[in-house]
């Protein structure tokens, strides 16, 4: 085999490399094997939203729930399929360079449980669910964020999904604060 052979051989075992590292930060190709498998927690995470929580639990359901969610909602999160108590959604997450895409099912236990899971993403596995306990006699809440996300592939599967979950815990903060902002907001302006 000639230098030029090798060559090219070189740039197409790159270039097919960098496309499927494009596909699977995109969430365009999901590597679910079940071969060393290795799941690790996400969060947990708390915020004290002084807000009642029927409030919150309706501020987060907006994306999912309201038939004409505000545009910038429309733009990270489409819904693809409604049932009672249960959606199936498309997420758009900004990662660096990437837009990553996940399809996730999102269900609801009113006023107390939003649970989510992966069915198509950057990683495998992803269970979470957001809690929300009354606090302050029902003046505010306590959201409670927590989950687990799996990745196959041993070693190299355990650094993917570490790598994968600081972004992922980032974006949930990130969800987190907005929530909490949104929501005492609208409890503040329904208290003037």
């Amino acid at each position: 085999m000639g230098w030029g052979t090798l060559v090219v051989v070189g740039v197409v075992l790159l270039s097919l490399m960098a496309t499927a590292y494009a596909l699977v930060v995109t969430g365009g190709l999901t590597i679910d094997t079940g071969w060393g498998r290795r799941v690790r927690p996400l969060g947990p995470m708390t915020r004290t939203i002084r807000a009642p929580r029927d409030m919150v639990f309706e501020l987060i359901g907006v994306p999912y729930l309201d038939a004409n969610p505000p545009r910038a909602l429309r733009e990270k999160v489409e819904v693809i399929e409604r049932s009672e108590g249960m959606v199936l959604a498309a997420h758009r997450t900004r990662s660096g360079r990437f837009t990553t895409v996940t399809l996730e099912t999102v269900t609801f236990d009113p006023p107390e449980e939003i649970r989510f899971h992966l069915v198509r993403g950057p990683v495998p596995h992803v269970k979470e669910r957001f809690l929300l306990r009354e606090a302050d006699g029902g003046a505010a809440t306590e959201l409670v964020y927590e989950g687990e996300l799996g990745t196959d592939g041993w070693a190299l599967g355990a650094w993917w999904g570490n790598l994968v979950a600081g972004r992922w815990e980032r974006a949930v903060e990130d969800a987190l604060e907005d929530i909490k902002g949104a929501s005492e907001a609208k409890s503040a302006r329904q208290q003037d």
